[in-house]
């Protein structure tokens, strides 16, 4: 498919992508027209180059400092020099026809009209996007008109935000797309509307489709004054973007005492303290197109809200919208200036972007509008000629999963391999495995993985997908003939490790897992000195993940959680470096049952091994991000080694060492260096399927501890 890309900084090109997949609760759509929204979208162009963005935004250059101290100065350098050539996405909002439906989609039909939103949708040939982003079009609405539905249901949260009565004066400020969709629906509202923006074309579009007064020009308070009899305005919308603080402040100053202020575009938000105290204003923020924006269980997942308790969610915002475009009460074809072909996208950004644009709203139009009942045909495997032919001789491999760890270490570890050609790249979002196929020179990227199961010139999978995809993706990768690299967990349930087991003894082939800390300098060295204890040992590992919280899936204990996606690494590190097996383990947690912080994911465990030795494990997300991340101490006798965030070392007994990096020594290098050395020597690579297995069902054990409040055996079976 075709699909708009900004590539770098603020290139706007058109290149082909895999067509997705609709995953549970998802359709795919086939555009026929998108609607540009050219504050939103543009405001991720950063035309006059890196510096003055950093500049403008001195946490970007905290964010890259921060990351430098964990990743080291060369890949940081690597990443920030990537930003200039990598992908990215512009678009949330369009019109088509359904083309492709999960089962679980059961309330639509292939080929029926609607409009689609959502963050990261994009301009391209077909869009993936949530079930509860999608709403039906109306007959009497064309596609044209039907494209508009994601920003009108923004416009609508606002006016519902507002708690806008019968006769109230309305003063809206910033009249782009939104700013104009505002006016008429506050209008619709049974308001008296003010429409204020500094460009008077602008202003007197607003008075044709319903404003009551308009405003351009520097004399507003006075103006918003007259019309009020001195009082001010009942409800300040602000749906102006800048980055000053002035659009905010002004609306302050309209506002009637106990007034209400609503903040839609993103502006500055410093008021003068006294003047919000003496008004006694009510601030209120609103969020995109309304309940469920951001929210993963309504967007992806499918949960609706019920209609008792949230009446207008996102969705039935959009549904509303488009009836309303329907019976004619709100007008959107006067607010369009420009249309392009979509392999016009270039131009049609760069007519936005023009100084003294006099632009609105941009569509583009898609070849699907001139053949709508055109049969849908996937591609779902993009070919990359630019990369180099595939030597004989070298371990063809294909990645899953094009996220930050596939990026930050393993596709660099696998380009610099000499014995490794990069065959593919795998990922759901397209346009993502096509940018990383560009960079490290993969053969193709493809958005189906049996693409890459059916591919006899793969030798090897790596797979970095979510937790929750590991153990099927694994499986189907052996059966398939493949060797696999998986990172941890291996699996989540018992099941998939009985599983897994078995498709690697038939198979034949290896799998490894990605307990990276066995191949990390200062751990290896901590190992070492434990080699030489005469007994059992004391071990205790101290981990501190505050980023694992809120919204992020890695916190979400259906899917692992912290402990089965994060804390198995400890568990199978306190086996390797005692070279004994944990026989049982005790647990506790904090209360469960609360969204955040999540209870399962903060533990203490306590385990025995079969030696004797004893180990504990505590593992928290509530503490600061400024202490440290990971302690891990042994003790035996005459002997102590610490070793903390990969960077620091000490040992303390025959023999004193105190080592410090600067930066942190992982072993992923060294890692994939042990598995791409297996597969070509024909030997088993350190880490196996038992590692696996092991880690998994000591952290299940941990959580069945702490929800019983009993010790558990740990029993790894056949």
């Amino acid at each position: 498919m075709k699909q708009v890309i900004r590539r770098g900084l603020k290139e706007i090109i058109v290149d082909e992508a895999p067509d997705p997949i609709a995953p549970p609760h998802h359709v795919v759509v086939r555009p026929m027209y998108s609607l540009i929204s050219s504050g939103t979208e543009t405001a991720s162009i950063h035309q006059e180059g890196v510096l003055k963005e950093v500049a403008e935004n001195p946490s970007h250059l905290r964010k890259i400092l921060d990351v430098m101290g964990t990743m080291g100065p060369i890949p940081t350098l690597r990443e920030v020099h990537a930003k200039f050539s990598e992908y990215a996405v512009l678009g949330y909002s369009g019109a088509g026809i359904v083309a492709e439906k999960h089962p679980t989609v059961t309330d639509l039909e292939i080929g029926e009209r609607v409009a689609y939103g959502g963050e990261g949708t994009g301009h391209a040939e077909s869009i993936l996007t949530g079930r509860n982003l999608v709403a039906r079009i109306p007959d009497a609405v064309p596609f044209e008109q039907a494209c508009f539905a994601t920003l009108g249901s923004i416009a609508m949260n606002a006016v519902r935000t507002s708690d806008i009565g019968l006769g109230d004066v309305v003063a809206v400020i910033g009249l782009g797309l939104v700013g104009q969709l505002t006016v008429q629906l506050a209008k619709a509202q049974g308001a008296v509307v003010a429409a204020i923006d500094l460009r008077p074309e602008r202003a007197e579009l607003a008075r044709k489709l319903g404003a009551d007064y308009v405003v351009s020009g520097s004399a507003v308070v006075e103006s918003i004054l007259g019309i009020t009899n001195g009082r001010g305005a009942d409800r300040v919308i602000v749906c102006a973007a800048s980055k000053s603080p002035a659009p905010a402040q002004l609306a302050l100053q309209l506002c009637r005492d106990r007034g209400r202020l609503i903040i839609v575009g993103a502006v500055g938000m410093e008021f003068p303290w006294n003047d919000m105290y003496l008004k006694e204003v009510q601030l209120f923020m609103s969020r995109a197109y309304g309940p469920g924006s951001y929210d993963p269980e309504y967007e992806k997942h499918g949960r609706d809200y019920p209609i008792a308790y949230i009446r207008w969610t996102e969705n039935r915002n959009m549904e509303e919208f488009l009836r309303l475009l329907g019976t004619r009460q709100i007008e959107v074809d006067p607010l369009v200036t420009h249309r392009y072909a979509l392999q016009e996208a270039p131009q049609a950004y760069e007519t936005i972007l023009a100084p003294n644009s006099t632009s609105l709203a941009v569509l583009l139009r898609y070849p699907s509008a001139d053949a709508p009942t055109a049969v849908y045909t996937p591609v779902r495997r993009v070919d990359n000629a630019a990369a180099p032919a595939a030597k004989e001789g070298k371990v063809q491999v294909a990645l899953v999963g094009a996220g930050n760890l596939a990026k930050w270490s393993h596709l660099p570890n696998l380009k610099k391999n000499p014995h490794v050609s990069l065959r593919a790249v795998h990922s759901s979002a397209g346009f993502r495995g096509k940018s990383y196929a560009l960079r490290f020179g993969a053969e193709y990227c493809c958005s189906d993985y049996q693409e890459i199961l059916n591919d006899k010139a793969v030798d090897a999978v790596v797979i970095v997908s979510r937790n929750q995809y590991h153990a099927a993706q694994a499986l189907a990768a052996l059966r398939a003939g493949k060797h696999v690299f998986v990172e941890k967990p291996v699996a989540l349930t018992e099941e998939e490790c009985r599983e897994l087991r078995q498709a690697v003894k038939e198979s034949g082939k290896h799998l490894t897992v990605g307990f990276n800390r066995r191949f990390a300098p200062y751990y290896i060295e901590q190992k070492k000195a434990l080699e030489r204890r005469s007994g059992p040992a004391v071990v205790g590992c101290r981990v501190n993940s505050p980023g694992i919280s809120g919204s992020y899936w890695m916190a979400d204990p259906a899917i692992g959680g912290a402990i089965l996606g994060e804390a198995c690494h400890f568990v199978d590190l306190m086996y390797w470096l005692l070279g004994s097996e944990p026989v049982s383990v005790s647990a506790y947690t904090l209360p469960t049952g609360k969204k955040d912080p999540v209870g399962e994911n903060n533990m203490v465990a306590a385990f025995h091994f079969a030696d004797g030795s004893v180990g504990s494990l505590n593992y928290s997300t509530i503490g600061s991000k400024t202490s440290g991340g990971e302690r891990v101490e042994v003790f035996a006798e005459g002997i102590g080694a610490v070793t903390e965030d990969f960077k620091h070392l000490s040992i303390r007994g025959r023999m004193r060492v105190n080592r410090s990096k600067w930066f942190a020594d992982k072993g992923y290098s060294e890692q994939m260096a042990d598995f791409i050395d297996a597969i070509r020597k024909g030997v088993h690579p350190q880490i196996g399927v038992e590692d696996g297995v092991r880690a998994t069902i000591g952290c299940l054990r941990m959580l069945e501890s702490a929800r019983t409040l009993a010790p558990c055996v740990i029993d790894l079976g056949d």
